[in-house]
């Protein structure tokens, strides 16, 4: 027996909530593409974005740390991992488009350059005159423009819906007004999911790898009643915090904030009682959230992380080595447009000079922006 695309759309409309996005109901694409027979629309964008150059490159760029300070940190590939697996958890239990999740997920982190936030400072503040340098913003160039996959088209062709999720994931950067995907909306539930589950990840993962590599220790933790909670659940008294301890933690965390958010979800939904996925997208809140109790506990991490992970000296000193060697590249491509390579020079046809550097820089991992520096300034490294 074989299971068609057609087989497959019956059963998301058979099993997934009134507010879900069906493949079935798809706006469509940018250009006309036929549908695949055994997979559904949703399911060929997230394979699109697997598929995708810049997909590989999350392999060698900064989640917290650079890639050469050590081999068992999070990278920005791994990060977005496991925001797709949190991802796909939330949507199936709240009966909404796995699929669909996923693919944001996937996509949602595309744009970030090498050296995390760190290069995406750097390039913002280089781009000033030019529109400023956003990594959500870039997802989306990468996505509908930069990535050759296709001769009829440039970018990946994705659907209507997942480029909606892509620029709904977004704060103070209002993407979706610069893209014209109707500002006025919010995200559907998939898209919600998207944001959360990146947000859940990075403040369980981010506290994990600074425990692992020392720049946290359990004792800094006491004040914040996350931990304190973990503590009593856990039975730990503390003292020396073990591999398999840390473990438990991070296991403990992440379970816990996807049960607050499952059970705040559905409680918004239950009041909304939504019958289609505008419903959703036209109410004046989020409907996929944490409680209030946790909203103020992950908030309370944040700024933790904030004041004594993401500025301690051997970060600050990652920050900085970043900053150098993405202005040192920069200046010297713009003094001298020809170093670049010759599928990047003919997009300054269309593009500003200073966007076609930034938009080659973002597509480097950190190990390819390190000998990229050595090529250009050390006389003794190979062109």
């Amino acid at each position: 027996m074989s299971i068609t695309r057609q087989r497959l759309e019956e059963i998301e409309a058979a099993s997934l909530a009134p507010y879900a996005l069906l493949s079935k109901n798809s706006r469509g694409r940018r250009h006309h593409d036929h549908e695949p027979k055994y997979r559904t629309s949703f399911q060929r964008d997230r394979d699109r974005i697997i598929h995708a150059a810049a997909f590989r490159a999350l392999e060698y760029k900064t989640q917290v740390f650079v890639n050469d300070e050590g081999d068992y940190y999070r990278t920005r590939l791994t990060h977005t991992l496991e925001v797709a697996q949190i991802g796909r958890t939330l949507a199936r239990t709240l009966a909404v488009n796995e699929d669909l999740v996923e693919a944001i997920c996937l996509a949602h982190d595309l744009g970030h350059p090498p050296f995390g936030h760190a290069g995406e400072g750097v390039l913002n503040a280089l781009l000033q005159e030019d529109g400023g340098f956003n990594h959500n913003h870039q997802s989306y160039r990468v996505v509908n423009e930069l990535e050759q996959r296709y001769p009829q088209w440039p970018g990946l062709n994705l659907t209507y819906e997942t480029l909606m999720g892509i620029a709904k994931h977004e704060s103070e950067y209002d993407l979706s007004a610069v893209a014209g995907l109707e500002p006025e909306l919010r995200g559907g539930v998939e898209a919600q999911i998207a944001n959360i589950a990146d947000e859940l990840a990075y403040n369980a993962h981010d506290l994990d790898d600074g425990l692992q590599s020392g720049l946290l220790v359990p004792e800094q933790l006491a004040d914040l009643e996350l931990w304190r909670m973990l503590c009593e659940q856990l039975g730990w008294k503390g003292g020396r915090l073990s591999e398999i301890d840390r473990h438990r933690f991070v296991r403990e965390i992440v379970g816990v904030e996807i049960e607050d958010v499952i059970q705040e979800t559905q409680r918004r939904l239950d009041a909304l009682q939504p019958r289609m996925p505008e419903d959703v997208q036209r109410h004046t809140d989020n409907v996929v959230a944490y409680s209030v109790s946790f909203q103020n506990m992950n908030r309370q991490l944040k700024d933790f992380l904030y004041a004594n992970m993401y500025s301690h000296f051997r970060v600050i000193r990652m920050a900085k080595r970043a900053q150098h060697f993405i202005e040192e590249i920069f200046a010297s491509y713009i003094s001298e447009p020809r170093q670049l390579p010759k599928d990047y020079r003919e997009k300054t046809a269309r593009d500003s000079l200073p966007r076609v550097v930034a938009d080659y820089i973002a597509s480097l991992t950190d190990r390819s922006a390190q000998a990229e520096y050595r090529r250009l300034f050390d006389p003794l490294m190979r062109p």
